[in-house]
């Protein structure tokens, strides 16, 4: 059928609005259709969600968390999360004056045992003097352990040489099970085959009066001796100051996450404003700034943050947090100026661009108006890839102690005080190791989202 032979019987007149219906869809603008896809990314949104929680735990966590992180509970030294909070009233803390004939000794070669129930005051030992009246001077020495020898090999701490039958022993004592191993010696100080080791089972106490002065007690509340009561909570437990492991991560979140996001804005907007001009201008003025960039990104960044340190007058031990930042500022730049200037080497050519020269369009206003906010996707991104590089930048100098010090806290000098003891306390390092993964882990996964919703080549895969 050819065109001449069409009438109007073979055409449908389609109902007001049909074809509207069948071909057209809602028009959106580059941001709304970014962030249309951004919601369509599972991780993105998740990870967005993460940032969101950890910007609220270190600033409105404080405020809701009201403990001072520099203030110690020396009853709860090193407690992890869940610890036991029971203390038991007891008498005050009095001397001891031992009396052998009233206490029964145990069954073992020395006779040694636990003279009175172990706590947190005092635990008293005392052992047989049979051995004392067979040597003109006899000599014992006592170690403390908190694993069992028969598992280590090993008796432990010694804790003194003494040539009495008694000891009592008040050096740091928490609660818990230790291992007190008591070896007799010879006249020339050679341990003997006598060696016998007492399990001990010590409690926390506390007198009333100290009670009432931490405000366990009120002042008018009756107490009675063995009665039991409750230390102050701590979620998280204690590092190995007693200080609240979750108000020391919530103001250690405020320092880490102040560098890892003001560090990168700073030097960021530095890269944008400084490519941008080297890409607009080109020709020798852009490689001449470009051979600077190169310049500035073979500078080492330990020396410099050493120099700065030394320029700002902190000395060994003090918080070098300005130094930081300055050091970040100065010599991270490059990078991202680099990729503004390849993003406005591209743009400038784009007709749009020339159409506004001839219209009389300055520079500034060519490149505020046109280039940089095509740029903009881009920026974003890397804004988000570098926020987790600075904070992993700082939690490194923490950890090597070039950046935050004690007792100012943050998570990387966290994790610096925590390696210490992670065997014995692991809640201190695994915290703030955690915070810090998630952290970081969080800024990538939403910089690859971003990438993915700005990138207008993505949009053809739909």
């Amino acid at each position: 059928m050819s065109a001449t032979d069409l009438t109007s019987d073979h055409f449908q007149r389609l109902q007001s609005g049909a074809v509207v219906a069948q071909t057209a869809r809602p028009s959106l603008s580059y941001w709304a259709d970014a962030w249309r896809r951004l919601r369509g990314n599972p991780r993105a949104m998740v990870s967005m969600s993460l940032i969101v929680f950890l910007l609220a735990f270190v600033s409105i966590g404080p405020s809701l968390w009201r403990v001072d992180p520099a203030a110690q509970d020396l009853d709860q030294i090193g407690i992890g999360p869940g610890a036991d909070r029971r203390v038991t009233l007891a008498e005050p803390f009095q001397q001891w004056q031992p009396s052998i004939q009233d206490i029964a000794l145990a069954d073992n070669p020395l006779g040694f045992t636990l003279a009175m129930p172990a706590n947190t005051q005092a635990v008293r030992l005392i052992w047989s003097e049979q051995l004392a009246q067979q040597q003109q001077q006899p000599r014992y020495r006592l170690y403390r352990n908190l694993f069992a020898p028969s598992d280590t090999g090993s008796f432990g701490l010694p804790l003194a040489v003494v040539d009495r039958s008694w000891f009592e022993d008040r050096l740091d004592l928490q609660p818990g099970t230790y291992y007190y191993t008591l070896v007799a010696l010879d006249a020339d100080g050679a341990a003997t085959a006598n060696a016998v080791t007492q399990t001990v089972d010590v409690i926390r106490v506390i007198s009333i009066a100290e009670a009432r002065q931490r405000g366990l007690l009120d002042a008018e509340e009756t107490a009675e001796l063995g009665q039991s009561l409750e230390l102050a909570w701590h979620p998280l437990g204690t590092d190995y100051l007693g200080r609240d492991m979750l108000a020391r991560l919530m103001y250690g979140g405020q320092v880490s996450l102040f560098i890892g996001i003001f560090a990168p804005l700073a030097f960021v907007l530095l890269g944008v404003i400084y490519g941008s001009v080297s890409g607009f201008l080109g020709g020798v003025t852009d490689q001449a700034m470009m051979r600077f960039a190169d310049f500035v990104v073979a500078l080492p960044f330990l020396l410099f943050m050493i120099l700065f340190k030394v320029i700002f007058g902190i000395g060994p031990g003090e918080s070098g947090i300005w130094p930081m930042l300055v050091a970040m500022i100065i010599l991270l730049w490059p990078a991202p100026a680099r990729l503004v200037r390849g993003q406005i080497l591209q743009i400038r050519e784009e007709g749009y661009v020339s159409a506004s020269r001839l219209l009389g369009g300055t520079t500034s206003y060519v490149v505020g108006r046109h280039m940089l906010p095509n740029t903009l996707g881009v920026i974003l991104v890397t804004m988000t890839f570098q926020v987790p590089s600075a904070i992993f930048t700082e939690a490194f100098l923490s950890f090597i102690g070039m950046g935050v010090a004690p007792p100012t806290p943050s998570w990387g000098a966290m994790c610096n005080e925590g390696i210490k003891s992670m065997l014995t306390r692991p809640h201190e390092l695994l915290f703030p190791a955690m915070l810090i993964s998630v952290t970081v882990l969080a800024f990538n996964l939403l910089g690859d989202g971003l990438r993915d919703a700005l990138d207008a080549r993505m949009r053809g895969s739909e």
